[in-house]
């Protein structure tokens, strides 16, 4: 039998086998996706976009295909969605950034490309939400801040859990039972 594939997006600088996708190799799964260094991380940010959402709807269209997108691989995905119908497959995002974020405490901050795009599509009712969606963020997660993905959750009428305790990498035992059952 052969293995099954994952298609996964790691956060900024990830690659598919170390981290998350080193614990999905680890349990047996093939993973495929796009790493987010090297010649894909040099394209712009609107072919990025273009070549995840051809990657989908050519090769993981399917209902029981599964994607993993983690804090930036999760943006990458969500502005993906919005040039395909609602994806089929299922999809998990991992503290995922929604927009632009800053932190007054250590004077950090990110404004991605099209930073308001998700919020205004989800505002006017025309974003096309992924059928089978769950998103996971850190209580304490100042570049994915909980209460922006809550609030754009709640507009394209997802759910998101909110890690009590967490940051933006989130506890390697939490994600683990929680890929124990969202993979079983």
């Amino acid at each position: 039998m052969t293995p099954e594939i994952i298609y996964y997006l790691p956060g900024h600088g990830g690659r598919l086998g170390t981290g998350l996708g080193e614990a999905l190799l680890g349990r047996g799964f093939n993973v495929s996706g796009r790493e987010t260094v090297g010649e894909f991380k040099d394209i712009p940010f609107s072919q990025q976009v273009e070549i995840i959402a051809e990657d989908l709807t050519t090769h993981y269209w399917q209902e029981d295909a599964r994607v993993i997108a983690n804090s930036f691989g999760a943006y990458l995905f969500l502005n993906a969605q919005t040039l395909m119908k609602p994806y089929v497959g299922k999809v998990l995002l991992l503290s995922p950034i929604v927009g632009e974020f800053s932190n007054e405490d250590n004077g950090l901050g990110f404004i991605p490309p099209h930073s308001g795009r998700l919020a205004q599509l989800a505002e006017a009712g025309t974003y096309p939400v992924p059928q089978n969606c769950e998103i996971h963020v850190g209580e304490h997660d100042w570049q994915s801040n909980p209460a922006n993905v809550t609030k754009l959750a709640g507009l394209l009428g997802l759910s998101a859990t909110v890690v009590p305790g967490g940051g933006h990498m989130l506890d390697k035992r939490y994600v683990s039972a929680l890929l124990d059952r969202w993979l079983g």
